[in-house]
């Protein structure tokens, strides 16, 4: 009993003088691993960490914003009241315990300890970014300023900034600002009453106003109550759209407010830096941006990054192109459009634009040339130039699989698709075949999934979709009985099931 008394004292005397020791940093960040995590946690009110993978460029993009993010948190600490938020880094990849115990399903996945208790970190990914999420998640909505001076240093501190002038803040106005004000992360909110305030920036006496000041394009756009009557819901839309440049240039810190903004649909830019073509054509970008900026986003992609490669494939366009342009409608359907013409300027832009909102535009869908010898296989090639003459005959059955070239489970399928190919080769009223729908798109048919498989029956132009196991055997049954085994079951055969389904009171 000594002797385990006796063990049982060195180890918690070791694990002690371990919980003890200083946690490295590097670059004003925390190095956390299993065996510090705990104290770091418990040692700090606020804390964010960072799980990441070194090879992951998203975290890699991440890191210099996340080093300079922790040194402007320090010095607010330093010059305002006090309030210390630590940034921390779990290599995930080694530190795999940790990164299971907290669910990390993707790098990088932050996540915001207070007083131990943990919430997802759902902001954007720069430095100001990561600071205004965190200063909204343990102050107050709006910064309460209360002279000329707060609000010129406030202004200047941030690269957006969103001041409410409400003398009464007990107003339904003032209430739906500071709601507001609490939904939206990604950006500081100030509140003012003081009258020499009100004087300084132009707003009436009496009157209550949302000032965005914003450190490009027009410096400053004005939401007057009197105007319009604020809710939440014009403050946010009002805060989505201006807060904004007219063009917006597409990269790792603009992603989430591109994508998850209020206006969805973009006219894209492709452009190419090296060639100079930001710069020959973004003020013209900018003229005819003017016109939509609460209707049509403008974004720029930079064709050089090998990264943008993916989008490129995803419009079915070359390097050779660039410049050009694009417009998406992020509908479910991923609607792209092409401009008719090649030019590129500030009035071929507007009234591409306004073509589209007048619904004037037909989508645009890739296609690939046909082969020539797309039938000489046993799996024939189709494109969505021959998709309806092969696809939709009326002698045959076809099966179609829908894939993309880079798709793992397509790869794994594809020595078990040949085979089915070969097995039907010379059936006189059944069809294998296989499209690249990353570069042929039809107007009826969105594929969301590779691989999709679906069975076109000489009497079922819509086509049965197979969701049951990717086997010769399974595909065969499939195919054989006209789509009725493996296929996706329908509302009406659901409910059927649901009927048969033992009742709570016959368990």
């Amino acid at each position: 009993m000594q002797v385990v008394f006796a063990a049982l004292l060195i180890i918690g005397l070791s694990a002690n003088v371990w919980s003890d020791e200083e946690i490295k940093q590097e670059d004003g960040v925390l190095v956390l691993t299993k065996e510090n995590f705990k104290k770091a946690i418990a040692d700090n009110e606020f804390i964010l960490v960072e799980f990441y993978a070194p090879w992951c460029t998203h975290c890699q993009a991440l890191a210099p914003e996340y080093v300079k993010a922790a040194a402007m948190l320090e010095e607010k600490a330093k010059a305002e009241d006090g309030v210390k938020i630590v940034l921390a880094k779990v290599e995930a990849t080694v530190q795999t315990e940790l990164a299971e115990e907290h669910n990390v399903r993707g790098y990088p996945t932050l996540k915001f300890f207070r007083s131990g208790s943990s919430v997802e970190y759902t902001g954007g990914r720069s430095a100001e970014d990561i600071v205004n999420w965190l200063m909204k998640k343990i102050g107050p909505p709006a910064k309460d300023l209360t002279s000329v001076d707060d609000v010129k240093e406030f202004i200047e501190s941030s690269e957006v900034a969103i001041v409410g002038f409400f003398k009464d803040q007990t107003t339904d106005s003032a209430k739906a600002f500071l709601l507001a004000a609490s939904n939206i992360e990604s950006y500081p909110f100030g509140i003012v009453a003081a009258p020499e305030i009100f004087s300084e920036y132009n707003v009436g006496e009496g009157k209550e106003a949302v000032l965005l000041f914003k450190k490009f394009d027009e410096g400053r756009n004005d939401l007057n109550v009197e105007d319009t009557p604020l809710t939440e819901e014009v403050v946010r839309r009002f805060v989505a759209t201006q807060s904004l440049p007219l063009v917006v240039e597409f990269n790792h810190e603009t992603a989430q407010k591109i994508f998850g903004g209020e206006v969805r649909t973009h006219l894209l830019f492709f452009f190419s830096k090296e060639g100079g073509h930001f710069e020959q054509y973004l003020e013209d970008a900018k003229t005819a941006a003017k016109h939509f900026r609460e209707k049509v986003l403008f974004v720029t992609i930079n064709s050089d990054e090998e990264d943008h490669g993916r989008i490129l494939d995803f419009f079915g366009m070359k390097k050779e192109e660039v410049p050009a342009m694009r417009l998406i409608n992020l509908s479910e359907d991923m609607i792209k459009y092409k401009p008719a013409e090649t030019e590129i300027s500030a009035n071929v832009m507007q009234q591409f634009v306004q073509d589209f909102l007048d619904g004037k535009l037909k989508p645009h869908l890739l296609s690939q040339d046909l082969p020539e010898d797309w039938d000489k296989e046993p799996v024939k090639v189709l494109v969505a130039s021959n998709f309806e003459e092969v696809a939709l005959s009326k002698d045959k059955d076809v099966l179609v699989e829908f894939y993309a070239p880079w798709c793992g489970h397509c790869k794994q399928l594809a020595p078990i698709y040949e085979k089915l190919g070969e097995k039907y080769k010379d059936h006189p009223s059944i069809i294998i075949a296989k499209m690249d729908a990353t570069v042929n798109e039809l107007e009826h048919v969105k594929i969301a999934n590779y691989p999709t498989i679906m069975l076109y029956t000489k009497d079922n132009n819509k086509g049965i979709q197979y969701v049951g196991e990717r086997t010769l055997e399974g595909l065969t049954k499939f195919v054989e009985t006209g789509g009725d085994y493996g296929k996706e079951p329908t509302e009406e055969e659901e409910e059927d099931e649901d009927d048969d389904a033992p009742k709570k009171d016959e368990l």
